[in-house]
């Protein structure tokens, strides 16, 4: 509840929603309600949905049935109130932006026309180098930086408009561990600076499990959300799986033992 008692307006609203792909229901009568400031893991195999539920988000996928709000209004592309963070895919050396004119793009990309430059766009791209800690290599090709480096012009571009929604896909994937680390506090501070809410697609919890308030874990065409702890049991993944499945605690670290392989599905399930 806000201050005077009134309630916040949900970032994100899920309500009764399917979604079948080529023939195949990936899930249905998902509900979901995202309020300011929460921090949602969404898990599950490959092919299971995950990254068409961002889809869905973005306005880029329809649904099957039901509806999706973001801020009380029905999804359309280009939402500015959507940040979207996607892999990490590194990007060719002979790529001649420099790693500013990445950044750039979330500022006067989204202008019709031309993306003329105004008035407090370099402080503003400046501001966002700063805040991913990317001022050091602004002036450099961005071919010839490394994949973290590169990811954080990306989560640097996705907060340009100061989003309120978080969409982040994998965006941890091939980083080492101090570069998961790096970009996962930056997409934290977000949340925690200016009450985002945050969508975090993964296939490993651990380097996120102490941010996380609830899972949405997919699996099979079915799904469980909850806590960290109603979610992440031997019990519940088994029945989500319907055979054995054991979740093993290593320390701080999570362990799933036990998961079938993914269903067959299409190479472009894993792409925005």
């Amino acid at each position: 509840m806000s201050a005077g008692g009134a309630a916040r307006v949900p970032v994100l609203e899920i309500r009764g929603a399917a979604l079948t792909r080529d023939r195949r229901e990936l899930w249905s009568g998902l509900d979901l309600t995202v309020q300011p400031g929460e921090f949602i893991a969404v898990l599950g195999p490959s092919g299971s949905g995950k990254t068409t539920l961002m889809r869905a988000i973005l306005g880029l996928q329809p649904l099957s049935e039901g509806s999706i709000r973001v801020a009380d209004q029905p999804v359309h592309r280009g939402n500015a109130r959507i940040g979207y963070i996607p892999q990490q895919r590194p990007l060719p050396p002979d790529t001649s932006m420099r790693a500013r004119d990445v950044v750039a793009l979330g500022v006067s990309g989204t202008r019709f026309g031309l993306p003329i430059p105004r008035r407090g766009d370099r402080e503003r791209v400046d501001a966002l180098l700063d805040g991913v800690g990317a001022t050091g290599f602004a002036d450099r090709r961005v071919g010839l930086l490394s994949g973290g480096e590169q990811q954080r012009l990306r989560v640097g571009q996705a907060l340009a408009d100061e989003p309120m929604l978080l969409l982040c896909d994998e965006p941890l994937s091939n980083l080492d561990l101090a570069n998961q680390v790096g970009i996962t506090e930056i997409i934290d501070r977000q949340r925690r600076e200016r009450d985002a809410a945050v969508l975090f697609v993964t296939h490993d919890i651990n380097p996120i499990l102490g941010r996380v308030d609830r899972i949405l874990y997919i699996a099979g065409g079915r799904f469980v959300l909850g806590t960290p702890d109603e979610v992440l049991q031997s019990r519940v993944l088994t029945d989500l799986y319907g055979t054995p499945v054991f979740v093993l605690r290593a320390g701080d670290r999570l362990v799933v033992v036990g998961v079938p392989d993914a269903e067959p599905h299409h190479d472009a399930e894993d792409d925005v």
